[in-house]
């Protein structure tokens, strides 16, 4: 794996209502890597996910891509593209122009359109859907689409919001090893946050554990599963025992 940084999160806060939702949290993702933010729900994982993708500016802190301070700068002009949970598709966009829509927003030419289209689906084993209404495909289809569609705009980061949890289990394995294909073979940095242990186990390198806002344990995924340190770590291992 490549070790040069390609994002930071420095001493970042978080207030909302009053509530504290991150608490000094500092994050180093590496260029290349497969990393999964895990923790309870409500630990702070989605808002982390939401300062990556600049959904969400911190109450104070840096976010960092490749050493540049990016904390202000908005989410389209990030190298940065999400898979949300319920896949965000425009229903009244057939599967080609839902997956050319960042790509029309950049006003490329037709020709280069349809050429990262076809091979975005084509990745995804979507191949000759382009016409296929979203009403018509599947979840895990439609997770997919949702997939190539930002893979089309070339992100140095690819953040997955519980991407496979309204997916039965199969089509829940299909999706990871699609992802993790994605990872090595594209060389696309992905992080994705869940609060399942036997994910993070399938795919990723490293796992980041918060809790309450902060990080409590970090580091290889076999590592943290063999000898986890932090309470909550112990507490999710003895779930999936």
């Amino acid at each position: 794996m490549n070790n040069s940084v390609i994002v930071s999160l420095r001493d970042i806060v978080v207030d909302f209502d009053g509530q504290r939702i991150l608490d000094g949290l500092n994050l180093d993702i590496h260029d290349k890597e497969f990393v999964t933010l895990l923790g309870p729900s409500g630990c702070g994982k989605t808002t982390t996910l939401r300062l990556i993708a600049g959904f969400l500016e911190p109450t104070s802190g840096k976010v960092l891509l490749k050493g540049e301070d990016i904390t202000g700068v908005p989410p389209y002009k990030r190298p940065v593209n999400t898979v949300f949970q319920k896949y965000a598709l425009f229903p009244h966009l057939n599967v080609f122009e839902n997956v050319a829509f960042g790509l029309r927003l950049k006003k490329m030419d037709e020709e280069t359109i349809r050429r990262k289209v076809r091979d975005m689906l084509e990745v995804v084993g979507l191949k000759g859907f382009e016409r296929r209404s979203i009403g018509q495909m599947s979840g895990g289809q439609q997770q997919r689409v949702a997939i190539a569609r930002a893979l089309a705009n070339n992100p140095s980061i690819m953040l997955c919001d519980e991407a496979t949890s309204a997916l039965d289990s199969m089509t829940t394995h299909s999706i990871l090893k699609l992802l993790k294909d994605i990872n090595e073979k594209m060389g696309v940095t992905i992080v994705l946050i869940t609060h399942s242990l036997a994910v993070a186990e399938l795919i990723c390198d490293n796992v980041v554990v918060i809790d309450e806002g902060k990080i409590v344990e970090e580091g290889k995924t076999e590592d943290i599963f063999a000898n986890p340190q932090s309470d909550v770590a112990r507490k999710l291992l003895e779930k999936r025992l």
